[in-house]
């Protein structure tokens, strides 16, 4: 097994996009929280983040080539914190271990099963969506089932608000994420959606969808609470 210097969990860390990493993991156990007990909470967080780590070392695997060309130091293949072999080895253990939680874990088959559906279309963005016109719709699908799996685990249908104030808040991300690298996936001739938009574009699509997303759960969660 290789070893774990200092510079390689940095490394590791930095590929797997730690701050979004973070946040989603943040989002898992706040509503993990509103369903389970803060002890199964945190075992249903830990399996999204180790599904985040699948997705962030992919992502940094598959744009190797695209970064080295940018030479964007900020990536740690690039940078040579790590390398690609050793990026390789930690993404094949960390598989079977994000199956392993959200399967087994409290989630179970159903809730665990729609987490490890929205692991996979993620992994679909990094493969294939992120190159085309239908580049929000996994950031959709995934960001509704965060707080939907949550509801199913226990039997119960998440509320409308919960899933579609998902996918808004989750397609909103994807436009605003881009925004950073958006001249430079131009020159790489990425076309996404956000990239077909522009900058302006984008900015007006996430602020949109983010006004949406608010104005659902302004209207949907208070009538919840006078049923």
């Amino acid at each position: 097994m290789p070893g774990l210097s200092k510079a390689h969990i940095i490394g590791l860390a930095q590929a797997s996009h730690f701050g979004p990493s973070l946040l989603v993991t943040a989002l898992s156990y706040f509503f993990a929280q509103l369903y389970w007990q803060p002890a199964s909470a945190l075992i249903i967080a830990l399996g999204f983040f180790s599904g985040q780590l699948i997705i962030g070392w992919s992502n940094d695997l598959i744009d190797y080539a695209d970064d080295l060309s940018h030479q964007r130091m900020n990536k740690p293949l690039v940078a040579g914190l790590i390398t690609r072999k050793y990026l390789q080895f930690w993404l094949a253990v960390m598989i079977p271990i994000a199956l392993v939680i959200n399967l087994f874990g409290p989630l179970g088959f159903v809730g665990g099963g729609l987490s490890i559906f929205a692991i996979l279309w993620a992994l679909g963005y990094n493969f294939y969506f992120k190159f085309n016109i239908f580049s929000p719709l996994p950031y959709a699908v995934a960001f509704a089932i965060l707080p939907s799996c949550m509801a199913y685990s226990q039997e119960k249908v998440p509320p409308t608000w919960m899933w579609v104030g998902g996918a808004l808040f989750g397609m909103a991300a994807h436009f605003l994420n881009v925004l950073k690298d958006m001249d430079q996936d131009h020159a790489s001739g990425i076309k996404g959606l956000p990239q077909r938009c522009g900058k302006n574009g984008s900015i007006i699509a996430a602020t949109t969808l983010i006004a949406l997303a608010i104005a659902l759960l302004l209207i949907s969660i208070p009538l919840q609470l006078e049923q």
